[in-house]
């Protein structure tokens, strides 16, 4: 129900993915005057989905406390969150309002046991394929315990979408020396490079630029950097695109020279959409939860069905409780600082 489109994006993505995935089931939560007859269009949907009328579709203007306070128990963004909770689906995904899809995840789901916070995580395209960037807008501000966690659960991501045994992974800084940077960050570099973790090739730090040359598998930061860096690229995208059309539009010349070009501007459109990696994770949490972007088509929509279909496949839950129990038993005393830490800000 959420997004720009709702249901007439989503139903359209359910198809695309149900051709290219046979053994996927759906369940969709919407207002029945506006799904069924996009159902309607699509006959052999029914064969793999099963859909439960919501009274109440949370709004993309509503406050996170309004929706949790309003829409529990009975909107269609609760449903798939608790459907997630009761087992009885794998994965929530929705284009709905993000503050409220976090506040009803941490809320039904909670955070893993040693987790404190949740991350957003975004695959990112790079020169060399697509690495994996958290957080990009869950969390302002973090301390050094929080960018590991973050490393761990990007980590687990990286080996369940990319199949990647070891990730390298870097935390995001505003140089690559070891002198340079907040305190929070160089200690986090610090516990990782002492941890030596066999799930996770820890890289040292990565500058902003690094991010596009796909240095790392993985780069680490905290949410208001990582937004800042996810709104710039796509700003930046849309910016040139804008000033090849320009370009190409100007004179004779140009245009006949585009109409040779046309196959590599093909690629180049294709490498830049952003719906080829549609689809922020909300990692950190006790199930998997998928937020697509408001403004995606049906292709981006069914990108962050597949994303959330590839890591239930691929076990990302067990892989990322595997890799925290790993860190924690190897460094117990990192547990121990994170409760004394939080003692001082209480008593603050």
């Amino acid at each position: 129900m959420g997004g720009d489109h709702g249901p007439n994006v989503v139903i359209p993505a359910l198809m695309t993915v149900a051709v290219r995935r046979p053994d996927i089931r759906f369940i969709i939560y919407g207002r029945e005057e506006m799904v069924r007859p996009e159902l309607a269009k699509f006959p052999k949907l029914a064969e793999v989905c099963e859909f439960h009328h919501c009274e109440i579709a949370v709004r993309m203007d509503d406050k996170p406390s309004q929706a949790l306070r309003h829409g529990r128990w009975k909107s269609s963004m609760w449903k798939a969150v608790e459907a997630v909770k009761s087992g009885t689906a794998q994965a929530c995904i929705s284009a709905g309002n993000t503050g409220a899809l976090m506040a009803m995840s941490k809320f039904c789901l909670r955070t893993m046991a040693t987790i404190d916070r949740p991350a957003i995580a975004a695959i990112w395209p790079t020169m060399r394929g697509e690495s994996v960037v958290l957080d990009v807008g869950a969390t302002i501000g973090a301390d050094a315990h929080q960018l590991i966690d973050f490393a761990i659960l990007g980590t687990g991501m990286a080996r369940s979408v990319f199949g990647i045994d070891r990730p390298k992974v870097g935390l995001l800084n505003v140089g690559v020396e070891e002198i340079k940077g907040q305190e929070e960050v160089k200690e986090a570099g610090r516990m990782l490079r002492e941890a030596n973790m066999a799930s996770m090739n820890y890289h040292g730090f990565v500058e902003g630029n690094d991010i596009g040359k796909g240095t790392v598998d993985v780069v680490v930061t905290e949410g208001f950097a990582g937004n800042i860096a996810l709104k710039t690229a796509e700003g930046t995208v849309r910016q040139i695109s804008g000033y090849l059309r320009a370009a190409m539009s100007r004179t004779l010349m140009a245009r006949i020279g585009y109409v040779f070009a046309k196959g590599a501007f093909d690629r180049l459109r294709e490498k830049l959409d952003p719906g080829r990696s549609n689809g922020g994770v909300f990692l950190g949490l006790n199930g998997i939860v998928v937020k697509s972007h408001g403004g995606a088509d049906s292709d981006g929509f069914a990108a962050a069905i597949e994303l959330g279909y590839d890591m239930v496949r691929n076990n990302l839950i067990d892989r990322i409780e595997a890799d925290l129990d790993l860190f924690h038993a190897r460094n117990p005393h990192a547990q121990a600082n994170r409760k004394a830490d939080a003692a001082v800000d209480a008593k603050e």
